[in-house]
């Protein structure tokens, strides 16, 4: 009985379907052998591992019933016993299959249509794969496409053989576009969803601004040119910072080009962005006074440790530095990645001399000086009483005016004023209900020990009943960490275990056991 037939057809449908989808040759052929399979199994029962196979060459059609061999049999449909598998083969081992061939299948309306339905599902599951793979290395491109419709304000946009969406939050304000419109936007995200992959598109995202300038610099695409960071308030302006790696080319000047023909090229296309481009430095302190321009700037105090920075501006320089709406000072922000506060000279004047007030009256107060005295001591940097009390007092020699007696004697009344302060701070404590306890530990300070008695945590049940951000958020992020509390709070709880571990159960209830 011939258990195949020949259908050359399939291999033109094969071909046909590989060159319209851009899926391969190979992929189709295996999506119909599924769907024949799935056809086979209708016919000889859903239970059983029929299994369908396509000649690469004629298009023969041979189906086939694997049956499985195995010691004991679990599955009476696609497994058989050993020792009757050896009946039919005599070396057959177990793990191996039997294999019967089939008559071919003679598709009917049902048949031809289910086979039909899984080609196209697998063909469409091919396409998904194929486009996710295709666009997957293509985030951070630039893509031309067309609008093919608009979802609440959402595009749907036809790149090449895929859709990607442009959110309405993606697109530059008040732009808009009709369906066939040609748009051009940044791949910023592409994933592989059960639906199908799906491809974001951005018009507002930074690096967009950036990828248009490599299109219109050729010295960017040549990496010449670097540009070292954007910051976009979309629709409106831009800054962006750049830096040349040859020294004979000037990066501002070849971004702007011959009267502006680059940057305006850019310009159009982001609907009239303007765009300050700002020479990159990496002293942080220049980089952040380049990215104020337009505005000059005076003076820049940097403070590291809290990633801020203060920017002292001409009092008409003000309203520049700031920009409309804080535009200017927030972009200048996001570029350099400092949080820029800005101050008028007047009021960077006032403020210094408030500051200079302050440190000298607690010197004067504290130590029982004069003003003169008081204002040497702040003007050569010292800002607290802890400072002096731990100074080495060569340094303080060396300020005009003092000698050593004197300087003995600052340092007495500093170090006395702290242990005045401090058993100041201990009484407090005991006051608050603060137990020794807790003072023992040795991890606190006094005004820690005060604090934590105004918040009410006066045990160590109190303290160990907290939680590590809780002592965090009582004492300050300043004063201690998360690790180091929690630490502490198990260290308070200890007593609780040795409790436990030394309680011994009763033999009977108190009072006596009842009859």
């Amino acid at each position: 009985m011939d258990t195949s037939v020949s259908r050359p057809e399939l291999l033109l449908v094969a071909d046909a379907v590989s060159r319209e989808k851009g899926i391969d040759r190979e992929e189709v052929l295996e999506a119909m052998e599924q769907a024949i399979q799935k056809a086979g199994r209708a016919k000889y029962g859903h239970e059983k591992d029929i299994r369908a196979t396509i000649d690469r060459r004629s298009g023969e059609v041979r189906l086939s019933r694997w049956t499985e061999v195995v010691d004991v049999v679990e599955n009476e449909d696609a497994q058989i016993a050993l020792s009757i598998a050896r009946k039919f083969r005599p070396e057959i081992q177990a793990g191996e299959y039997l294999i019967d061939p089939l008559p071919p299948i003679d598709f009917g309306r049902i048949a031809a249509q289910t086979a039909k339905q899984v080609i196209v599902q697998r063909v469409r599951e091919y396409e998904r794969k194929r486009q996710y793979n295709e666009f997957k290395d293509r985030v951070g491109e630039i893509v031309n496409g067309t609008v093919k419709r608009t979802e609440y304000g959402n595009l749907l946009v036809e790149i090449g053989s895929a859709e990607a969406l442009l959110r309405r939050d993606e697109l530059i304000p008040r732009e808009t576009f009709r369906n066939s419109d040609r748009v051009r936007a940044y791949i910023y995200d592409v994933r592989d969803e059960p639906r199908g992959p799906q491809i974001f598109l951005s018009r507002t995202h930074p690096a967009f601004l950036a990828k248009l300038f490599a299109q219109e610099v050729p010295e960017i695409y040549d990496g010449i040119i670097e540009i070292k960071a954007v910051a976009r308030d979309p629709g409106s302006r831009a800054k962006m910072a750049v830096i040349s790696r040859d020294a004979s080319i000037d990066p501002v000047g070849a971004c702007v080009g011959m009267r502006g023909s680059r940057v305006q090229a850019v310009v159009a296309e982001l609907q009239g962005e303007k765009i300050d481009i700002i020479p990159w430095s990496p002293q942080a302190a220049t980089f952040v006074v380049n990215a104020l321009a337009p505005a000059e700037v005076s003076k820049v105090v940097m403070d590291e440790e809290a990633g801020r920075v203060e920017v002292v501006v001409p009092d008409d320089q003000l309203s520049l530095a700031i920009g409309r709406r804080g535009q200017n000072v927030r972009l200048a922000s996001q570029l350099t990645r400092w949080d820029i506060d800005i101050l008028t000279e007047a009021e960077e004047s006032e403020r210094r001399q408030e500051e200079f007030r302050r440190r000298s009256g607690q010197f004067v107060e504290a130590l029982d000086v004069d003003d003169v005295i008081a204002g040497l001591l702040v003007t050569e940097g010292y800002h607290s009483i802890e400072e002096l009390a731990f100074a080495d007092p060569d340094e303080l020699v060396g300020i005009e005016g003092f000698d050593d007696s004197v300087v003995q004697e600052l340092v007495q009344r500093a170090e006395g004023h702290l242990v005045r302060q401090e058993e100041k701070l201990d009484e407090r404590r005991q006051e608050l209900g603060v137990t020794d306890d807790i003072a023992n530990m040795g991890v606190f300070t006094n005004q820690m020990l005060v604090t934590l008695g105004e918040k009410g945590v006066k045990t160590l049940d109190d303290l160990g009943d907290l939680a590590g951000d809780e002592l965090v958020e009582i004492l300050g992020a300043d004063a201690i960490e998360e690790d180091a509390a929690n630490e502490i709070i198990m260290a308070a709880r200890a007593h609780w275990f040795e409790d436990e571990a030394g309680a011994t159960p009763s033999a009977e209830p108190e009072g006596g056991a009842g009859v």
